[in-house]
């Protein structure tokens, strides 16, 4: 088992380079399926999570060639399979979304039901909705699903909520589905879009990217591209708190600032600033966190919106910082009902935090922070919150569990270590 051994209270300087997208990288491999030709993808991200997905791929029948540390060439000339294996799957959410390569190729799937984080009851009835109306056949049975289609067909989808992997699976089903498909209420945030723009390149014709009605003209096939993933804004947030959870000047490079409009607007409520160079990102010292009350001196309210609003996968990011900050703000998280009891961890470091129910959470700032001698990261995001928590507290701090941190964040105790911060990653027999 791997630890963080971490020794909190040193300001983080330099720069650092983003990272590829996660999310958009677990749904652009599966796109590979779609074409028997080879599909090469750049800033590809090396996680946990993007590697297991590799693996299913490979298990299906793709050859993936892996052209230096962050380019890789997906090749699925053939398909020997469409059973997915259950080890792997339940590993990842995301495994979810190869439902709609595997349809639109084969007409089969038969999968267990997808795993990934302990946050709550995740919802699979949309991709079902979504699937049947693009004229899948769907047999839920208790452990997995199997899935049949003689012929995908075009549809008029409205989702009954605005799932990204719902609408990620419908796309990728509906590109090669005869006909004309329009998807309502379909998510945009930017992995969405870049994998939209990745289909697009591969000759599908999506119209309306970035909007919440997207348009999908069926075609007959789809072929090989180059394409680049674009940076991991998750990534881009949290090493914006860790630089300011420890009073550091950090630059972010190839940052994508054009996707953070709403996320600065909720950080700038925490007292948080940057400032947009180009592509890139400047973090400065010394920032002034102190809460923005709202009118009339009421407390503000930070609430998990989908996009362009502020994601759900940034709370924990922004909970953590707000520990720092003047003042008192209430967070709001009504999409998944666990996401917030990893602020139990945050408590035991000395943040003073009222969970008010499994949705809403009061945090009272500023509190100085303590190390813990073992503490234990329960998800991807909760995990890196606790590790920034480590980061701002003077003293040791054992992080056990970081296989969850893994999963999102490419080598993160290298790009920190980079940026000056005390970490090491160390094994310790079970």
């Amino acid at each position: 088992m791997e630890q963080f051994v971490i020794e909190g209270g040193h300001p983080l300087r330099g720069s650092i380079t983003a990272s590829g997208n996660k999310n958009a990288a677990l749904k652009m491999l599966p796109a590979c399926l779609l074409t028997s030709e080879p599909v090469i993808l750049h800033n590809v991200p090396d996680i946990g999570d993007v590697r297991t997905t590799a693996e299913i791929l490979e298990f299906l029948g793709a050859t993936i060639t892996r052209l230096d540390a962050h380019t890789w060439q997906v090749h699925a000339a053939d398909i020997h399979t469409s059973q997915i294996p259950p080890e792997k799957a339940r590993l990842i959410r995301s495994s979810i979304v190869l439902a709609g390569p595997l349809l639109a190729r084969t007409g089969h799937l038969e999968m267990p039901i997808p795993g990934g984080d302990v946050i709550g009851h995740r919802r699979l009835d949309t991709h079902v909705l979504a699937l049947e109306k693009l004229g899948v056949s769907v047999r839920v049975e208790p452990d997995r699903f199997v899935m049949e289609a003689d012929t995908l067909h075009g549809a008029n989808i409205l989702l009954d909520e605005a799932s990204v992997t719902a609408t990620e699976n419908a796309v990728l089903a509906a590109v090669l589905a005869r006909g004309t498909t329009v998807i309502r209420n379909a998510a945009c945030e930017p992995h969405v879009q870049n994998l939209c723009h990745l289909l697009n390149a591969m000759g599908a014709q999506i119209e309306h990217i970035g909007s919440n009605s997207l348009t999908i003209h069926g075609v007959e096939r789809l072929h090989g591209c180059e394409h680049r993933i674009g940076a991991d804004y998750l990534e881009v947030g949290s090493f914006i708190g860790a630089a300011v959870m420890t009073g550091g000047e950090i630059t972010i490079r190839e940052a994508d600032p054009e996707h953070l409009d709403f996320i600065a607007m909720v950080f700038r409520k925490l007292g948080v600033e940057w400032e947009v160079r180009g592509q890139d990102l400047f973090v400065p010292a010394a920032q002034d966190l102190t809460i923005r009350k709202d009118l009339g001196s009421r407390i503000p309210e930070i609430k998990a919106q989908p996009w362009p609003a502020f994601p759900t996968d940034l709370m924990s990011i922004a909970l953590t910082v707000a520990t720092q900050a003047a003042g008192s703000v209430l967070f709001h998280q009504w999409m998944f009902d666990g996401r917030l009891y990893f602020t139990d961890k945050l408590i035991s470091m000395g943040a003073r935090i009222v969970l008010c129910d499994p949705h809403r959470a009061l945090v009272y700032g500023p509190t100085w922070l303590h190390a813990v001698p073992s503490i234990s990261s329960p998800d991807i995001r909760a995990g890196m919150a606790i590790l920034l928590a480590a980061l701002a507290a003077p003293g040791r701090t054992v992080i056990n569990n970081i296989r969850q941190i893994d999963r999102g964040y490419e080598r993160v105790e290298e790009k920190l270590s980079a940026l000056g911060a005390h970490i090491e990653r160390v094994s310790r027999e079970v």
